[in-house]
């Protein structure tokens, strides 16, 4: 399954906290960004507890003040 954190970090820690989160296993991909959100990170995982995992680790880097998480929904099953 596939993810999408969103986060809001602190001033000047956007960079750092994109830096960080490439370290957490799942974590495929963490950009600065801009508009609502300072960085997405995108995520894969197989079970919904890996997944609560990786957020909470995501949550406790230095800098991150909250997050948003959206989860892909796979496409239906076509015969």
């Amino acid at each position: 399954m596939k993810a999408y954190i969103l986060v809001n970090s602190e001033p000047r820690m956007i960079w750092k906290v994109a830096e960080s989160a490439l370290k957490i296993e799942g974590v495929k991909e963490a950009y600065a960004v801009t508009g609502q959100f300072d960085d997405i990170i995108q995520v894969e995982f197989e079970k919904m507890e890996d997944l609560g995992r990786i957020i909470e680790m995501v949550q406790s880097i230095k800098g991150v003040l909250r997050t948003q998480t959206l989860i892909t929904i796979p496409p239906p099953v076509r015969d």
